[in-house]
């Protein structure tokens, strides 16, 4: 079959779960993974044909696109701030959202004087994308990264290995934690912080494939990661050292609440590129 015909089977499948922009998008990133073709390929030779064994791969995967499995996780890998990630379900898929918090952060460090030796430290590092890509970006910075997930951990060395970068990583229950035993000059997290009462608002692709580990708090208790890494950072952080946290975008007062009680300075909250409240900073005196 001409891939061009099948191209047309395959969004006309996919259209009734996800829109038809979104679906031609998932044939040219599996045509590129599976291939090595790209949209351009496929313009200039459109007689180029699947043979019966790549129908069926193709098939496969697209029963799995129709489950609402994360196409992340069918390909194994994504990108994030520029770099390749190998992802699994142990792991969240990386989101632009968070691209936006290593961004801020690397902007913060721009200067020679502000990033000389650093010593980072990513609580809950799940894939590593926060760790690696601030490694890779800022110059002789020292990076650490803790998980309670030995799963995910593993992901983590794997993309540091992919993308060439010295973190050291740390399998350790932050709430369980009293003290880090060294000091940072800056400390990021992107914790757990969807509510179950938002369990609702999440698509089901998420919902029934990425690990709740790494999602979910309960409702009562929503800001548990936060004050708890908030205390640590008091301890183990320089003076003038900066906590950044990528946050729950209905709970951007709560947490500015939450810094300014625990006498962080300079407190910051930013909105994301979609207008939700989704990153603080603040820094200890």
């Amino acid at each position: 079959m001409k891939i061009k015909e099948y191209r047309t089977q395959f969004i006309n499948a996919l259209t009734p779960i996800y829109d038809a922009g979104e679906a031609e998008s998932f044939f040219y990133l599996i045509l590129e993974e599976k291939k090595q073709l790209k949209r351009i390929d496929l313009a200039l030779h459109p007689d180029l044909a699947f043979s019966e064994e790549e129908i069926a791969v193709w098939n496969s995967i697209l029963e799995q696109l129709q489950q609402e499995i994360p196409i992340q996780y069918l390909l194994g890998k994504t990108s994030f701030y520029g770099l390749d990630f190998e992802v699994n379900e142990n792991v969240l898929i990386p989101r632009p959202e968070t691209e936006e918090l290593v961004d801020w952060i690397i902007k913060d460090t721009a200067t020679p004087r502000n990033n000389q030796g650093l010593k980072i430290l990513d609580i809950g590092t799940g894939s590593g994308c926060i760790a690696i890509s601030l490694a890779k970006n800022i110059s002789n910075a020292q990076v650490f990264a803790i998980d309670v997930s030995e799963k995910a951990l593993a992901t983590a060395k794997k993309n540091a290995q992919i993308n060439a970068v010295n973190v050291t990583f740390i399998n350790q229950n932050i709430l369980e934690t009293e003290d880090l035993q060294q000091q940072f000059d800056i400390i990021v997290s992107n914790p757990p912080y969807v509510r179950n009462l938002e369990k609702e608002e999440i698509k089901k692709n998420v919902l029934d494939n990425e690990p709740h580990l790494a999602l979910f708090v309960e409702d009562n208790n929503a800001l548990i990661f936060y004050k708890k890494i908030a205390e640590l950072a008091q301890k183990n952080l320089v003076p003038n050292g900066q906590l950044y946290f990528e946050i729950n975008q209905y709970l951007g007062k709560e947490m500015v609440e939450l810094l300014e009680k625990m006498n962080f300075a300079t407190i910051e909250l930013r909105k994301d590129i979609y207008g939700n409240d989704r990153m603080t900073r603040g820094s200890v005196q």
